[in-house]
C-alpha cells in the first residue's frame, strides 16, 4: 500500500511532520485507519456505474472515492477484477497513484490521491485506489444538459484550454471522454480516471487521437444534452479545438 504524505498528515493529525508521516510506525497506523474505513464502505457508499467500480463514502478525511480496478471489453466478461502480476511497479494502482501525484504537483486539476494498494492472488492481483472526492461535481455529459448556448460555448472554450494545458505538459489520458471530465459547482473543470495514463513527449499524433476520442464520446452522449442548448456536437467541438489550438501556441 502507498500513501500520499499530505493525506497521511490528515489521517494522523496536522501536528505530524512529513518526515514522521513516512515512518514505519505512522504508516502502520495509517494503514489500520484506512482498513477500518474500507471495512465500512459497503454500508455507506453509493454505487455508480461504469467500468471501474466507484464507491463514494464519508469519513474523518471528508468525502472519499474508492475505485476498484475492473476490466472492460470482451475479456471483462470472464475476468472482471484480476490482472496479470508483472511486478509492483507495473500494477495499475501504482502507476495511477504516482501519476496523479505528479500531475497534482504540477498544479493540474486532478483528484487528490490518498492511498493505493493491491492484493496478490496466484499469478494475478486486484487493486484499489482511494481519492478525495471532487466536491459538488458532475460529469460534463450531465452538466451540458443544464446549459444554454452561451454557457455551452464558454465551457467548450474552457475545456479546450484545459486540454491544451495537459498536452503541453505531455499528459496522455487513455480514456478521455465526456464522463471523465468533471465540472464542480464553481464551474471549474477537472480530469479524472488516469488508469493507463502516462507522461509522454508532446506529439501531435497522440494529442489529436485524444481529442478525437472525446469527440466520439460527445456524439455518443449528445442525446442527453444537445437538444437543451441548441448547440450541436460539431459546433461545440470546433469551438473547443479553436481554443485548444490557440492555447497550444502559447509560449
Amino acid at each position: 500500500m502507498w500513501f500520499d504524505a499530505e493525506a497521511m498528515r490528515s489521517i494522523l493529525g496536522e501536528a505530524c511532520s512529513l518526515t514522521q508521516a513516512q515512518s514505519p510506525a505512522c504508516t502502520s497506523r495509517a494503514r489500520a485507519l484506512l482498513e477500518g474505513i474500507a471495512e465500512q464502505r459497503f454500508e455507506t457508499v453509493t454505487q455508480r456505474g461504469g467500468r471501474g467500480a466507484v464507491r463514494f463514502f464519508d469519513s474523518a478525511l471528508g468525502s472519499l472515492v474508492l475505485r476498484s480496478y475492473r476490466r472492460g471489453g470482451l475479456i471483462g466478461r470472464w475476468v472482471r477484477r484480476h490482472y496479470l502480476w508483472l511486478g509492483e511497479s507495473r500494477t495499475r494502482c501504482y502507476r495511477e497513484f504516482h501519476l496523479l501525484q505528479q500531475l497534482a504537483a504540477q498544479g493540474l486539476p486532478v483528484p487528490h490521491v490518498v492511498a493505493a494498494g493491491f492484493v496478490r492472488n496466484g499469478l494475478g492481483y486486484r487493486a484499489e485506489l482511494l481519492m478525495r472526492a471532487i466536491p459538488d461535481s458532475r460529469p460534463l455529459a450531465q452538466h451540458l444538459a443544464a446549459l444554454d448556448a452561451e454557457s455551452t460555448h464558454a465551457i467548450a472554450v474552457e475545456l479546450g484550454r484545459l486540454l491544451a494545458r495537459f498536452h503541453r505538459q505531455g499528459v496522455y489520458h487513455a480514456d478521455l471522454n465526456a464522463f471523465n471530465v468533471m465540472v464542480d459547482a464553481q464551474g471549474k473543470l477537472w480530469l479524472i480516471d488516469f488508469d493507463r495514463g502516462e507522461l509522454r513527449p508532446p506529439d501531435a499524433q497522440w494529442q489529436r487521437a485524444n481529442l478525437q476520442r472525446l469527440r466520439r464520446s460527445l456524439w455518443k452522449t449528445a442525446p442527453q444534452w444537445a437538444g437543451a442548448s441548441g448547440v450541436d456536437v460539431e459546433t461545440l467541438f470546433a469551438t473547443l479545438v479553436s481554443a485548444y489550438q490557440a492555447s497550444m501556441r502559447l509560449p
